[in-house]
């Protein structure tokens, strides 16, 4: 891969990155396909006070291995939320998380070798990363816990799903693919490659990066998925773009889709309130059988 290329590359990834527009709300029922416009992100919203990272310590759990570091907020069912891609429990959006926090409690963590999290000489994968989220939860003091995962934290979310469906409540798969190595994603293959090779990423990357090139994907077994599940992506997503999404979606039984208009991916960092409070509808929602 020629310097030119790995240059134009990263300029349109970040492009892509800083898109910003409209969104959508969240459906009003399950396993409905919706693109709904909300009004517009400047129109005046109720927001909590965002919560402070730097005030909130880091706390260790030891799993599998490894001694991962996380932070917790609020209170109420617990909410585990995996993080993306070479990103850290300080990239989330603090006022995405206060809102989540306002009826939740809310977990963060890094993946192994990552942020504040320490790492062993394991063979990195995906299905890896998936066993150390099962394990945090019991060493956190539940059995099961809601899980939102965003891109590479979508990957890894779905695999928990798969081989720890007992360990998932509800759960959220924010910009999501089921494989790197389809055409939709091919940018996004391109990006996860670069990092893999880039002498000024850390190690974590690196191990993360090859996890991602070794994972086989999860489209054969989305339908094996007995679980409440919403999808959510920003239709101006170039990384994981809505089409993927919408198949995904289709492989689920009763899953739910939310669109936002406009918005690219990993939408919670441009419109944390209204993704934060399409994730409180989802979750809240009571899905339990009429009484006749």
């Amino acid at each position: 891969m020629d310097k030119t290329y790995i240059s134009t590359l990263v300029i349109a990834v970040m492009i892509c990155l800083l898109v910003m527009a409209g969104c959508t709300t969240a459906p009003s029922t399950p396993g409905t396909l919706v693109t709904v416009t909300s009004p517009p992100v400047t129109q005046a919203v109720r927001v909590p006070q965002p919560i402070s990272f730097n005030a909130t310590p880091v706390q260790f759990a030891k799993v599998n291995g490894v001694t991962l570091g996380y932070r917790e907020f609020g209170s109420g069912e617990p909410l585990l939320m995996a993080q993306g891609f070479g990103a850290t429990i300080d990239d989330w959006n603090e006022t995405f998380i206060g809102i989540l926090a306002s009826k939740y409690h809310v977990y963060t963590y890094d993946h192994r070798g990552m942020g504040y999290s320490s790492d062993n000489n394991a063979t990195p994968t995906i299905a890896l990363y998936a066993d150390d989220a099962a394990e945090l939860m019991p060493a956190l003091g539940y059995d099961s816990m809601n899980v939102y995962g965003v891109s590479m934290g979508s990957t890894v979310s779905q695999q928990l799903v798969i081989d720890h469906p007992e360990r998932i409540r509800k759960l959220v798969l924010d910009s999501v693919t089921y494989s790197i190595r389809i055409p939709e994603t091919k940018l996004l293959y391109d990006l996860i490659v670069v990092s893999g090779v880039n002498p000024n990423q850390t190690e974590g990357v690196h191990k993360e990066s090859q996890a991602n090139l070794a994972w086989s994907g999860s489209w054969d077994r989305l339908s094996g998925i007995n679980k409440t599940v919403m999808l959510v992506v920003g239709t101006a997503d170039v990384l994981t773009p809505q089409a993927v999404t919408v198949q995904i979606a289709g492989q689920i039984n009763g899953s739910w889709l939310v669109r936002f208009k406009g918005l690219p991916h990993f939408g919670s960092k441009y419109a944390p309130v209204q993704y934060g409070e399409n994730a409180l509808d989802f979750l809240s929602m009571d899905e339990s059988p009429l009484n006749k």
